[in-house]
C-alpha cells in the first residue's frame, strides 16, 4: 500500500499486529470525519471509533469513542483519576499527537498520552479508527488497540 504509511501503520507493522487499511476520498468540506468514513466505506457506525483529545486536570488525555456517540468529559476524567476535563485546543491536540484534526489516530502518537477506550469497543471482534490521515481507516482487534495505546477501558461515551 504505497503512500499510506503513517506512524500508526508503522507501529502496527513493527508490532506485527493484524490490521486492514481502508481508504476513501476525503471531502474537505466534511467536518464529521468519522461519519464520513462510515458512509464512504459502508461500515457499521457502532464499530467506527473517533479519537478525541481532552485536557484532564491540565494533562492532555485521549478518549476513543464510537462515532455515533459523544465523549462524556466527566467519565473521561474519572477513568484517569482526574476531577475536571474539557476538550483540548485543536492546535494542542495536533502538536501533541503529531496528526491533523480529522486524522488523529490513537496509535503512533508523537508522545504517549493517557488513553481511555470506550468499553463498547470490546463488544466487537474488530473495530475501525483513524490510521493517522484523513481518508484512511484501520480495522483491528480491540484488544490490540487497547494494548498498543496502554489504554484504560471505561464507559466514556454518551449517545
Amino acid at each position: 500500500m504505497a503512500g499510506k504509511g503513517t506512524p500508526a501503520t508503522a507501529l502496527l507493522a513493527q508490532q506485527q499486529v493484524w490490521h486492514a487499511l481502508r481508504s476513501y476520498e476525503h471531502d474537505p468540506r466534511q467536518d464529521s470525519y468519522g461519519m464520513e468514513a462510515v458512509e464512504a466505506l459502508g461500515l457499521d457506525p457502532e464499530r467506527v471509533f473517533k479519537t478525541l483529545v481532552a485536557e484532564v486536570d491540565g494533562t492532555l488525555t485521549v478518549g476513543v469513542v464510537p462515532v455515533t456517540g459523544q465523549l462524556d468529559l466527566k467519565a473521561l476524567a474519572a477513568a484517569v483519576g482526574g476531577k475536571k476535563a474539557r476538550m483540548a485546543e485543536m492546535t494542542a491536540a495536533q502538536r501533541a499527537t503529531g496528526y491533523v484534526a480529522g486524522g488523529i489516530s490513537p496509535l503512533g502518537q508523537r508522545g504517549r498520552l493517557p488513553t481511555v477506550v470506550d468499553a463498547t469497543a470490546e463488544l466487537f471482534d474488530t473495530v475501525h479508527c483513524s490510521a493517522g490521515r484523513r481518508g484512511l481507516e484501520v480495522e483491528l482487534v480491540p484488544a490490540d488497540l487497547i494494548r498498543l495505546t496502554a489504554a484504560v477501558v471505561a464507559e466514556i461515551a454518551t449517545t
